[in-house]
């Protein structure tokens, strides 16, 4: 079979396959099981194949990678325009093998398997985060009812609850002393998980060179570091670094027509929890910029005048992507803001 284009439509168990000549004609269609699919690839002549990116296409294009086939990823959202007629798995397959031969198609980069563990561990401490958020929230508001409130900060709950479930003058009775003190444990297992991940993040960044050279930016830590070399595995995908802030979901939203540019609020595409940390991470920047006379600190300060905190926010995370940017496809050294006397 002189297959030169295969699309391959993803699934747990079960996959569709679409495959052309050079010509554009149709050579194959077909259905496979998990266990036979990497076997039939193998078998095939190097060709170009081309998949969405969703759960589990990295691992299947490290796969096919290593048999020699040229292997491309590509947002669903953009493969959607090229299904004909009716959705189904065959036509899915069908359109991912006509868009990926499109020359204007943008393309996901392929994690290597020491990225997905960097972004796993990520996934993993943001899950015993909202774990965490929601025994707190839980905590505080099952004590409400008992007549005691407690503030919004995890550590006023960890310091006071102690001492809560020791008060023997509240409300509080025997039983539901042992029902908090459960609760309690809890929260201290969940401690403890977070501060695990922590130590793990903390090891790697010391173990990176790029992620100790993104850090030097303001507003970047070991944590936003790491995630940020977790997810973008290589640079040169964005001929620049407004594509990869775009690719964040930082640029303005656009909604234009008939020649009138109309621009709205941020446009959040892209990974939430990178665009979220690096805001986080601006914020504290934008709060520690009163009386410094550096040419960064004068901007953000006269951003803040006209626009307000919260888009002083955005606006910074947004210059820091394009900063990350440079320091990744270039491999310079951040320069610090020079101070204005």
């Amino acid at each position: 079979m002189k297959i030169r284009t295969l699309g391959i439509d993803l699934a747990k168990n079960v996959f569709h396959l679409h495959g052309e000549d050079a010509k554009g004609k149709v050579v194959i269609r077909k259905r496979l099981s998990r266990n036979k699919l990497p076997e039939f690839i193998a078998n095939l002549p190097s060709c170009l194949i081309g998949m969405e990116a969703c759960g589990g296409a990295h691992y299947w294009a490290r796969t096919f990678r290593k048999m020699d086939h040229q292997v491309k990823l590509m947002p669903p959202q953009y493969v959607k325009p090229y299904v004909k007629t009716n959705k189904n798995d065959y036509n899915d397959a069908e359109a991912i093998c006509e868009a990926v031969r499109r020359p204007n198609m943008r393309f996901v980069g392929i994690k290597e398997i020491e990225q997905q563990d960097i972004q796993s561990l990520h996934r993993i401490r943001s899950g015993y985060m909202q774990a965490r958020t929601r025994l707190v929230n839980q905590i505080r508001g099952l004590l409400s009812e008992y007549g005691i409130v407690i503030g919004r900060q995890v550590g006023q709950l960890r310091c006071r609850l102690p001492g809560i479930l020791e008060d023997g003058e509240n409300q509080l009775t025997e039983f539901g002393r042992e029902l908090f003190s459960g609760l309690y444990e809890e929260l201290i297992r969940l401690d403890r998980q977070v501060e695990a991940c922590d130590k793990q993040i903390e090891r790697i960044f010391k173990a990176n060179e790029v992620c100790q050279r993104l850090a030097e930016v303001e507003g970047i830590g070991p944590l936003t570091a790491t995630a940020l070399v977790a997810s973008v595995d290589d640079p040169h995908v964005f001929q620049k670094g407004r594509q990869m802030a775009a690719w964040l979901g930082l640029v303005p939203k656009q909604h234009s027509t008939g020649g009138k540019p109309v621009l709205l609020g941020i446009s959040k595409r892209g990974d939430r929890y990178l665009r979220t940390l690096l805001i986080h991470g601006a914020r504290s920047v934008v709060s520690r910029t009163e009386g410094k006379s550096d040419a960064r600190s004068l901007w953000i300060n006269q951003l803040k005048q006209r626009c307000g905190i919260n888009k002083a926010c955005v606006a910074l995370a947004n210059k820091n992507a394009r900063i990350v940017w440079a320091l990744m496809a270039r491999g310079d050294d951040y320069q610090k803001p020079a101070e204005l006397h």
